[in-house]
Formats: structure tokens, C-alpha cells, sequence
């Protein structure tokens, strides 16, 4: 929950500095009108701070809904999620609502992050900082993964990830390996923001 406008441009930012490695007024402009991954998390930040029922949250929200029938993205704003979000491409992105993302976090076309709606994994992903996503991974359940994780295009994850690891395949494996997210995660938004 974003619990101040300074908090907001913050992340508004750190998400901007994630796309183009600056965060000034060119830049946002430069952002904004080419980049659709940062235009929907500028109003998904923006929908997230605004009280739905204020006239401010009225109009975010409607505009964070065109973007996502026109991008694919079904995110909603009260997803938990850190600094520096980052969408490299549009086409369909599904996350829970009740799903936590951490800070540095890409995600890739066709992606899901759900929930399990019964077993021993009935609930919601819970992701760590610094993760790659790639194109149609599926993360499904009560389940945590850890930090610096790189989950590979196609992969299927219902299980505890550790930190420092690579993820692939149907069903999933994991390898541990120490950086795996390096040259994949660019422009890591650092504790400034």
C-alpha cells in the first residue's frame, strides 16, 4: 500500500529508471509515449495510491483498465508489488491480486502468477527481489521465491524456489547457480528510490 505522494513518485521512478537507466522528465515523457510496459505501471502506481472512490482514483482506474484490455496485463492495484517493476513486453500477463512481488522484477509476455485453490498449496506466490520471468511461466500456489532467481521461458513452478537459482522446465528443476539474473536484469533500482 503506497501511503504517500512521495512514496508514489518514488516508485513511479524507480520503474522509469528500470526502463531507460534515467529517471528526469525527458525521460518520462520518452517513457510514457513509447514504452507500454511503463505507461501501465505508471497507472497502476497511480490507481494503487488514489482511494478508488476519490476522482482522481475514478479516472486512474479507468485509464489502468483501457490499458489493460489494449496491453493484455490483468494486474490489479492492489497487488503488492516493489520498486522497479518491470514488463518487457505486452501480451497477456495475468497476476493475482493477492500475489507479493518484490523489487527488480521482470516479467515476460504470458506469464501467470496465481493462486492454488486447494491442497497443501491453497494460496498465493509470494517472490523475492531481483527475478527474471520469462515468456509463459507459471507460478502457481502458497509458495516463496527467493531472491537473484532467473525462472526460464516455459517453466512450471508450484514449489519453493531458493535464493541464487535458475528454474526450468515442465515440471520445474531447480539449478543453483550464483548470479544467475546477471545481464538479464539491467538498471537495478538501488535503496535511493
Amino acid at each position: 500500500m503506497i501511503t504517500s505522494k512521495k512514496e508514489l513518485n518514488k516508485l513511479i521512478k524507480s520503474d522509469l529508471f528500470r526502463y531507460i537507466g534515467k529517471d528526469d522528465n525527458l525521460s518520462f515523457y520518452k517513457a510514457y509515449f513509447t514504452i507500454p510496459g511503463f505507461k501501465f505501471s505508471y497507472y497502476l502506481r497511480k490507481s494503487s495510491y488514489y482511494n478508488k472512490h476519490s476522482l482522481k482514483g475514478v479516472i486512474f482506474r479507468c485509464l489502468l483498465l483501457k490499458y489493460q484490455f489494449k496491453y493484455g496485463f490483468q494486474i490489479t492495484p492492489n497487488t503488492q508489488i516493489g520498486k522497479g517493476f518491470y514488463i518487457g513486453h505486452f501480451g497477456n500477463i495475468i497476476i493475482n491480486s493477492k500475489a507479493q512481488i518484490g523489487k527488480n522484477v521482470n516479467i515476460s509476455p504470458g506469464v501467470v502468477i496465481g493462486m492454488a485453490n486447494r491442497g497443501k498449496l491453497k494460496g498465493y506466490p509470494k517472490l523475492g527481489n531481483q527475478i527474471w520471468i520469462g515468456a509463459n511461466a507459471i507460478i502457481i500456489g502458497n509458495i516463496t521465491i527467493g531472491n537473484n532467481v532467473l525462472i526460464a521461458p516455459g517453466s512450471y513452478i508450484n514449489f519453493n524456489v531458493p535464493d541464487n537459482s535458475i528454474v526450468l522446465g515442465n515440471p520445474g528443476k531447480i539449478i543453483p547457480k550464483e548470479s544467475p539474473t546477471s545481464d538479464y536484469i539491467n538498471n537495478i533500482v538501488s535503496e535511493e528510490y
